[in-house]
């Protein structure tokens, strides 16, 4: 089986211990991202935010005050109403859109910036999903993609695959009782491409200016583009 055609039903699995094994498993570093990555974002009305979750990047973004307005797309029913809920609990204004990033029901040029958070590494083909992006995007906006990569320096890239290959899978499959969820987490960022791959592929979906940025010696990267 295909994990990626399924990847709605394998998040709505673990939707509920999600978050807490995000946060607890990177030791709160994926919160840290998320704030650089809203960082490199400019402040604009209309957002979409593809792969939205539980909606941790989006209320980032709106604490920030980088949007006005925010709409998010996915595939897991599950990780949205979670999202919804954390939304709504701290009055933060969002519209959950259950669908496919790689065929999206929005008009050209609809939004100001998107933004996906460890959601490209799980598209069934990243250039549609990139292509879908670029088209959604109005001329001057921005596209800030935050995902997985793959350690450089020798010494950290055999703690992080000792760790992606024993550690996550085990505590993750313990504590969401999935038994593959996890498992295709590492064989997802283990297979994916980064860095300078990746911009070639933003290129090819036609944004330009294209640039990354590593973050904790590379474990994950801050992706951004231009459409004109």
């Amino acid at each position: 089986m295909d994990e990626k055609q399924h990847i709605g039903q394998l998040f709505d699995r673990i939707a509920k211990t999600y978050d807490g094994l995000n946060h607890g498993l990177s030791l709160n570093i994926d919160r840290i991202w998320r704030k650089k990555i809203v960082r490199c974002m400019p402040s604009v009305r209309k957002v979409l935010d593809v792969a939205i979750g539980t909606a941790d990047l989006t209320i980032e973004m709106y604490r920030r005050g980088k949007a006005e307005q925010i709409v998010g797309i996915d595939l897991s029913e599950q990780m949205m109403t979670i999202g919804k809920q954390k939304c709504d609990k701290q009055h933060i204004p969002v519209t959950f859109i259950h669908g496919n990033a790689q065929s999206m029901p929005f008009g050209e040029d609809t939004f100001d910036a998107v933004t996906c958070a460890f959601g490209c590494r799980n598209f069934q083909n990243i250039d549609e999903g990139l292509r879908e992006m670029y088209r959604v995007l109005r001329p001057g906006g921005q596209v800030s993609i935050l995902e997985f990569s793959y350690p450089s320096n020798i010494l950290v890239r055999g703690i992080y695959d000792f760790y992606f290959s024993h550690i996550l899978p085990f505590v993750g499959r313990i504590i969401s009782r999935d038994k593959t969820a996890y498992t295709y987490l590492n064989k997802s960022v283990k297979s994916f491409f980064w860095g300078e791959e990746f911009v070639t592929h933003l290129h090819q979906a036609g944004f330009r200016e294209g640039n990354f940025v590593p973050l904790s010696f590379g474990i994950a990267t801050i992706y951004t583009a231009k459409k004109y």
